[in-house]
């Protein structure tokens, strides 16, 4: 759900891509994703596309024709950051997992000091399972073999704590639509002093020129052209930026983490249980097992019909076996998750 102050910033009057002003609305929003990402990492910024161009900018920059890539495999967005490596030409070697499962430390350390990948990639909150991974335990394997680590925090950001310094995550993206409660449109994205480093080392051009990091820095740092930017989706995300400021991180994670476990209670004692075990669940979306002989397809459009309310049916291994239920940013309040299991149980009734 896009918060009502983003709307009103949506409204304002449009100015050019190379309008002082606008390089103010970017400023503001580079500083406000520093503190979302926990980073301060100088570059930080928001692409011009989906979250999935954020994917692809950080495959297409940072994995090289010929070089090594690892997936710690679990969903179906690790499998999108595998086909985005195969198609740069890399060798992609994965770890797989089933989905809705997580990774060790252990199991991280083994795979990459057999494999010795230049680049690893993992999906912090994997929106097709609903399992939320620990960042540090791939994150410290990756060091130890000197690799260079990808995270996709496009479910998490906003929502979940990400701390991409604290962890030593090297290149993270995201996205506006989920976590951060804007419109669809811009994927945040931030890189390490370290990750620059090899980027500049490259041995070869960057396939993708829309999504050159370097010909992007020339644009937000140089302001040289480069693309026609949205004002309005960066007004957007600057509003929206502001509201997580003006609430503050640690409040809103205990927020979201106080009704998620509220709607596992609730979904308890309508006799659902949860496809990911307790303590690797993602906060903001969450994932129970459908009862024996329900429909997901009815009960989500009974949902939308009776009610007004959209949520997600599984996909992949897990289609018609979970429901996927977003509870983020203005959402995640107790009266919504009260709301939404009075309409679920009719819906599974009926």
């Amino acid at each position: 759900m896009v918060e009502p102050r983003v709307y009103q910033a949506l409204a304002q009057p449009v100015v050019g891509h190379l309008d002082p002003y606008f390089f103010e609305v970017v400023g503001e929003v580079r500083r406000l994703l520093r503190v979302a990402f926990g980073t301060a990492n100088e570059f930080t910024l928001a692409i011009s596309g989906t979250g999935s161009s954020g994917m692809e900018t950080a495959i297409g920059n940072f994995v090289e024709p010929d070089s090594k890539f690892a997936v710690f495999a679990n969903g179906y967005f690790c499998d999108r950051l595998t086909e985005m490596g195969k198609r740069q030409g890399a060798q992609v070697v994965r770890l797989e997992k089933p989905w809705g499962e997580t990774f060790t430390y252990e199991e991280a350390a083994e795979f990459l000091k057999r494999e010795r990948p230049q680049t690893a990639a993992f999906v912090h909150a994997e929106t097709s399972t609903g399992a939320l991974q620990d960042p540090a335990a791939i994150c410290k394997a990756a060091r130890e073999v000197d690799a260079l680590i990808i995270a996709d925090t496009v479910t998490s950001l906003g929502g979940v704590p990400v701390n991409v310094d604290q962890h030593g995550i090297d290149v993270a993206y995201s996205c506006t639509q989920k976590g951060l409660s804007c419109p669809p449109g811009l994927a945040p994205f931030t890189a390490s002093p370290r990750a620059l480093e090899r980027l500049n080392a490259r041995k070869t051009a960057v396939r993708e020129w829309y999504l050159d990091l370097k010909l992007l820095m020339e644009y937000y740092d140089g302001r040289k052209y480069h693309h026609t930017a949205s004002s309005t989706l960066f007004y957007g995300l600057c509003e929206g930026l502001r509201l997580i400021e003006e609430e503050g991180l640690e409040k809103r994670f205990e927020r979201h983490v106080k009704n998620h476990h509220a709607l596992v209670r609730g979904l308890g004692q309508l006799g659902l249980e949860m496809h990911v075990a307790e303590g690797r669940r993602i906060p903001t979306l969450n994932t129970p097992r459908l009862p024996q002989g329900a429909d997901d397809v009815k009960i989500r459009k009974h949902l939308l019909d009776r009610h007004g309310i959209e949520i997600a049916g599984g996909f992949g291994p897990l289609a018609g076996r979970i429901l996927r239920i977003g509870l983020m940013g203005p959402l995640s309040t107790e009266s919504c998750v009260q709301m939404f299991l009075g309409a679920l149980q009719e819906a599974i009734d009926r």
